[in-house]
């Protein structure tokens, strides 16, 4: 099964690897020291949408676990945070360094496929 919590409106930012190495060298070239900075293309994506994506891919059932249920099914570290949200946002990122992220959404990324090969 592919599982989210309650109503699994809790949302995790999120950034294409690609988009985050673009970022990575943007900010050796011209950071400003001590600048806080986010590597984040989206703010925020519903856990729900994140669990129905790897569902729909892996052809399994999507299901609401409560946080006892999700601390057994989700292993390792994910374990305590999947029922968390921590929406972030890039708007001074992208304003100081000119970063503007060009790579697939999450879902769109999920949806391809490529981490579910081989």
């Amino acid at each position: 099964m592919s599982a989210f919590v309650g109503d699994g409106t809790n949302r995790w930012p999120a950034v294409h690897r690609l988009d985050a190495a673009v970022l990575y060298r943007l900010v050796v070239e011209s950071a400003p020291a001590g600048a806080p900075l986010h590597t984040v293309a989206e703010e925020g994506v519903p856990f729900r949408d994140i669990a129905d994506a790897i569902g729909r891919r892996l052809r399994l059932p999507v299901v609401s676990l409560t946080a006892a249920e999700a601390s057994e099914h989700f292993v390792g570290f994910l374990a305590p945070l999947v029922s968390l949200g921590s929406p972030a946002s890039s708007a001074l990122t992208r304003e100081r360094l000119g970063w503007a992220p060009a790579h697939p959404t999450l879902i769109a990324d999920i949806e391809d496929g490529h981490y579910f090969e081989g």
